[in-house]
């Protein structure tokens, strides 16, 4: 195909690719205690908690839609990343500690200490992330 696209374009293909500016700054989410810190900083600010499996292929999808949902506006939220295969004992613990079933992918949003919105699978992906700014 980029033959062909050289070949009928008229450009040579040589011009610099633009990158992407990302606006998501993700935080890892590697040990309980931070749990704690979450709950504390969500006192004053929406907290998003992300739960991804990087062996399934829907969180894959999901994950990479969800930072496009991404704006300058929404650079200021607080997003951890919880990788559940490496991290399972913290993701029986979020969901003990928010009370939500634990799903995967899965987005928790917490509020004054507890969860006020979550959303798994492709829902993640239809989130109004203006909502919690």
């Amino acid at each position: 195909m980029g033959i062909f696209n050289k070949l009928f374009s008229g450009k040579e293909g040589n011009e610099p690719k633009k990158e992407k500016t990302t606006f998501l700054n993700w935080l890892p989410l590697t040990s309980l205690e931070q749990l704690e810190d979450i709950k504390k900083q969500s006192e004053t600010e929406s907290i998003l908690i992300f739960k991804h499996s990087t062996r399934c292929g829907i969180s894959s999808m999901v994950i990479k839609q969800f930072e496009k949902l991404f704006t300058e506006d929404h650079k200021n939220l607080k997003v951890y990343y919880l990788d559940l295969l490496n991290y399972r004992n913290i993701s029986d613990e979020v969901g003990y500690q928010f009370q939500v079933m634990h799903q995967s992918p899965q987005l928790l949003v917490i509020k004054n200490g507890v969860s006020v919105h979550n959303a798994s699978h492709y829902d993640i992906t239809l989130i109004d992330l203006s909502r919690f700014i």
